[in-house]
């Protein structure tokens, strides 16, 4: 098994602006005093701008632009409605916000097939959605494929029995917690795991202080430390800025990087940036129009594809 894939799925946005959907219960987003249009041109050329840097480094990006069938502001994040996986498996994921279903679309699968990627199975838990019941992909999962573990922090995005099924279905070990964020002097659920955690290879970059419960917080440390993680903590303060919202690949020769924002590398401190450079060169690219209006960042944007090739 892999932990890491040199091939990476993005969607090109063309309609991309603060989702009022999403904002209920991600905190992260803020609404721009500019029009829609100006906010999506910009957007478009942080994507762009992005998709380079990746190609530059040897990164295999299929990008596949966005459509105007339906209105669909979020649809740059494709890791919360799809996930791949080695055997040829391709999972679909329930959704929160309703216009964000209409980003789960079936050409998609079409075109990874056209491009030679193997698709043997589907594992399809969007009917979850007519029970209000969500787990967001990749976003509320994250994966140790390796070791096959499970880490998922519950909110109103990540149901636990759903979560159970998943790792039933997928053979993975579950790790369990719930992960908060002061929001106007309450402690609330942290939407997304991927929001505070980032697993790579020989290393986990995570806010341990947002894990409240200490039994839970113990049991996630245990696990990392079980398979030889590295733990490089990060703050609350920098969460905020995107710190934990990042992903390992791969690049030419099989050169490992660790993807993430300007605004999460700009946050770090030169320890930080030390202990992530002892395993991974890092990899930055300013996404400040798609952070401040879709509250998702460098992580959110990439669906790896670990589907074998024909």
């Amino acid at each position: 098994m892999q932990q890491t894939t040199n091939s990476i799925l993005m969607i090109r946005p063309i309609n991309f602006r603060m989702n009022e959907q999403t904002a209920v219960n991600n905190y992260y987003q803020e609404a721009l005093d500019l029009k829609n249009a100006e906010i999506n041109k910009k957007a478009q050329f942080e994507f762009d701008t992005y998709v380079d840097k990746l190609k530059s480094h040897g990164i295999e990006v299929v990008v596949i632009s966005d459509t105007d069938e339906f209105d669909t502001p979020d649809a740059l994040f494709p890791n919360n409605w799809i996930s791949f996986h080695e055997d040829g498996t391709v999972a679909l994921y329930p959704m929160f916000a309703e216009n964000r279903r209409h980003e789960r679309r079936e050409d998609i699968l079409d075109i990874l097939e056209e491009k030679g990627f193997l698709i043997e199975n589907v594992i399809d838990y969007t009917s979850a959605e007519e029970e209000e019941i969500f787990l967001e992909g990749t976003g509320s999962l994250l994966l140790d494929r390796v070791n096959k573990k499970a880490y998922c922090a519950l909110s109103p995005r990540a149901d636990e029995d759903l979560f159970i099924e998943f790792c039933e279905d997928f053979e993975y070990t579950p790790v369990i917690f719930t992960a908060y964020q002061t929001v106007d002097g309450k402690r609330k659920p942290i939407y997304h795991t991927n929001v505070m955690m980032c697993l790579a290879e020989t290393f986990a970059v995570i806010c341990l202080d947002t894990i409240d419960d200490k039994q839970e917080r113990k049991n996630v440390v245990k696990h990392l430390k079980e398979d030889r993680k590295h733990i490089i903590e990060i703050t609350e303060n920098q969460v905020t800025h995107f710190a934990g919202n990042m992903l390992q690949v791969k690049g030419t020769n099989n050169e490992r990087f660790l993807v993430m924002s300007q605004a999460a590398f700009d946050c770090l401190t030169p320890t930080q940036i030390q202990q992530i450079t002892k395993h991974c060169k890092i990899i930055s690219s300013s996404l400040e129009t798609i952070e401040t209006c879709g509250g998702g960042s460098a992580r959110c944007m990439m669906a790896e594809i670990f589907l074998p090739k024909m």
